[in-house]
């Protein structure tokens, strides 16, 4: 092993004996060193039960002659902060996560790393952090709750708690719904951005195969975090296994592929980019509408499809979603295993990793009585859900840089529509207005000033909910904003839009009356029309440049701190939204 780790100890005296004060021994001053950095915290279940994973980890490579040194970045949870001015935050912790990542990967030499993280900013973040320190390394996603009694899932208590707003339900069930939506450790139990997230850092190569979505309880992530381990420690020293020496734009095109075909969270969409972005690589949201034209779309696992994704593991997971996709993946791209992903899936047929997965599933049918076949979770490639993968870039004068529709959770009814618009400046007074039956059929409900530059760009979750599970409105209005949803949001909802408003885009200029067309086999998002009537497109253009001339910017919201920064240097969501700074 070439150990970069020892020659800090040459340099550096200091550096042995405050290692022996935190109960180093003097053996352990020589062995090969890997950070071991993980969003381990009381956040959220999805790191609650991290720190057992890096113990694991830990103990393997101690075992195998290497030591662990711990680090820790804890993640924010989206969930928790839903509906308060905390959810402002949970963009820009992605940055912070990465810049925690390079300080600490940076400020001593390490020989290889270890990242664990399962949620919406921790994955993406440490990602980023993994490519921008560069470490020889292995991403260990931290699996995915188990689903509640009645398979109950989180995403689902936007629908109870706008089911109770309405009066539709009882406050009973509501709680009942609150205190079993979350039985254990792990990731939220759907294809959310946290679940994607897993999924995708498998799919770059950079998880071990099959490692994402695991059950976070159980036998089996304990002997992933025993992999990694090994692996880290294997790799200590190699410059090959660098993620700049395995990913390529080839790399990220598989991941966008998968992506399609798991009809993943839009949220991606960003972190893609963004995590691309630190070795140079650039990736749009265009490479998505691209690749997405051509995938079909498989995985039948809630928001889009009917199952909990405690269910993806027992199908076989992103291994067999590759199977499906083989002919279309770039099958020579390099992994962390030092092999290809047609090595890898080679590997797992030969381990019998299939038959085990065959296995779990028979026995959770066994558990709850029901006949469940591997088909019916994830779909063959050529008997698909759907084709056209599952999310659509839309452009036009609403959206001159792009907007961003799940079109898998779509109703068929919105693909094409003209509706009237009823514009909000925060998401609190549009959610007013649902609830209170103020927003009419046919309409086009806006929610502007949310997006990185507006206010940190926050989910608008509880009104895309409240939109969705309401029986006159889910097929027949749209949500439009240049904020983001979360992974869990379905229905007739636009996010992304670019430029946003506070950035001086059309979507700060719209009015009440104004025609909205969308149209999304052919991608056009427009403003067609004028205080409800027609206009040609060079009428619009006139009204909306003098309404710019008339505009009144907002004053930022925030005046200090991490949002601010966020704020001053954000790139467009379409891009990654990462933070860029003039040289």
């Amino acid at each position: 092993m070439n150990l970069k780790s020892q020659e800090s100890r040459k340099i550096a005296p200091e550096l042995d004996p405050l290692r022996i004060g935190m109960g180093w021994e003097i053996d352990d001053l020589a062995k090969a060193q890997i950070y071991i950095g993980s969003t381990f915290g009381d956040s959220h279940p999805g790191s609650a039960h991290l720190d057992s994973l890096v113990e694991i980890a830990r103990k393997e490579i101690y075992d195998r002659g290497g030591f662990g040194s711990r680090y820790y970045y804890t993640d924010m949870c989206d969930g928790q902060s839903q509906g308060t001015d905390g959810i402002n935050y949970s963009l820009v912790s992605r940055e912070m996560i990465a810049n925690m990542i390079e300080i600490q990967a940076s400020a001593l030499q390490f020989d290889s790393a270890i990242f664990v993280a399962s949620c919406d900013k921790g994955a993406p973040g440490s990602l980023m952090g993994m490519l921008r320190v560069d470490l020889p390394g292995v991403f260990l996603p931290g699996g995915v709750m188990a689903a509640g009694p009645e398979m109950l899932t989180l995403e689902q208590l936007g629908m109870y708690s706008a089911q109770y707003e309405r009066r539709e339900i009882t406050e009973d069930r509501l709680n009942w719904a609150k205190h079993n939506a979350c039985p254990s450790c792990g990731a939220c139990s759907f294809i959310g951005t946290a679940t994607t997230m897993q999924i995708m850092a498998e799919a770059l190569g950079l998880a071990l195969p099959g490692s994402a979505v695991l059950p976070a309880i159980g036998d089996d992530i304990k002997k992933y975090a025993q992999m990694a381990g090994a692996r880290a420690f294997e790799i200590a020293g190699d410059e090959s296994m660098r993620p700049s020496n395995i990913l390529t734009k080839k790399s990220f095109e598989n991941a966008i592929l998968i992506h399609a075909a798991i009809s993943g969270s839009t949220n991606a969409m960003m972190h893609l980019p963004a995590i691309a972005h630190e070795l140079g690589i650039e990736i749009d949201g265009d490479d998505f509408d691209r690749i997405h034209r051509k995938v079909n779309f498989l995985l039948n696992i809630r928001p889009a499809g009917r199952w909990p994704a405690e269910l993806f593991y027992y199908a076989g997971g992103l291994p067999v979603v590759m199977k499906e996709c083989y002919d279309l993946l770039n099958l020579d791209e390099m992994t962390i295993t030092g092999k290809t992903i047609r090595e890898n899936l080679k590997d797992l047929e030969r381990y019998g990793y299939f038959e085990k997965c065959q296995d779990l599933l028979d026995k959770f049918n066994e558990k709850f009585k029901l006949n469940i076949k591997k088909e019916d979770i994830i779909f063959p490639y050529y008997k698909p859900i759907s084709v056209g993968g599952s999310v659509a870039v839309l452009k036009g004068n609403l959206a001159p840089e792009g907007a961003v529709i799940k079109h898998t959770a779509c109703p068929k009814e919105m693909f094409v529509a003209e509706l009237i618009a009823r514009p909000f400046d925060s998401e609190e007074e549009c959610l007013k207005a649902v609830l209170n039956k103020e927003i009419k059929k046919g309409e086009a409900v806006f929610i502007r000033h949310e997006g990185p530059v507006g206010s940190g760009m926050p989910e608008m979750f509880y009104t895309s909910e409240a939109i969705s599970s309401d029986k006159d409105l889910g097929a027949s209005i749209a949500l439009i904003t240049d904020g983001r949803f979360s992974g869990a949001s379905t229905g007739p909802v636009i996010g992304h839009v670019s430029p946003e408003a506070a950035k001086g885009g059309p979507i700060g200029l719209v009015e009440e009356g104004d025609i909205i067309e969308i149209n999304i086999p052919e991608r056009r998002l427009n403003i067609i029309g004028i205080n409800r009537q027609k206009c040609s497109k060079e009428e619009v253009e006139k009204t909306l440049e003098k309404r710019r001339k008339n505009y009144i910017s907002k004053d930022p919201k925030y005046k200090r701190g991490a949002i601010k920064i966020l704020m001053e240097h954000s790139v467009s969501p379409m891009k990654g939204a990462y933070l860029e700074f003039d040289d």
